[in-house]
């Protein structure tokens, strides 16, 4: 059985209806990007990355292809290509008691895949709409 947590981010995913996030993610949400260092802190910070992935990946073959689920925290394998890359990650999401997510991890690979998100990550996060 999937999480409800879980489900509501799928949902988001497959919609991209940002209202969904309203309620599911934590003011005190932690995201941690595969491209900086830092972990952005805070709901606000979070969730512009989040919006920003979203969006990129709209636009594409974006898909979870396999699903893990503990206590309080699940594990998303996805695949997309871009620009005729294949990128194959993981989202590790840990929600807390309340059902809202508290701390966001993704993670990136082959290096190739992650250097070419970078950029167009880089150029969401910048553009006008977003600041």
């Amino acid at each position: 059985m999937i999480p409800n947590p879980i489900r509501q981010w799928l949902c988001y995913m497959a919609t991209g209806d940002t209202s969904i996030l309203d309620d599911l993610l934590a003011e005190d949400l932690v995201f941690y990007s595969p491209a900086v260092f830092s972990p952005q802190e805070g709901v606000a910070k979070a969730r512009t990355y989040l919006e920003a992935a979203e969006t990129l990946f709209a636009g594409t073959d974006f898909r979870y292809t396999q699903q893990w689920f503990g206590d309080s925290a699940a594990a998303l394998e996805f695949e997309a290509v871009i620009d005729d890359i294949h990128i194959n990650g993981v989202d590790v999401i840990h929600w807390d008691d309340l059902s809202q997510i508290d701390s966001f991890k993704v993670f990136v690979r082959p290096l190739r895949g992650l250097q070419t998100l970078i950029p167009l990550m880089g150029a969401l996060l910048s553009s006008p709409k977003r600041n």
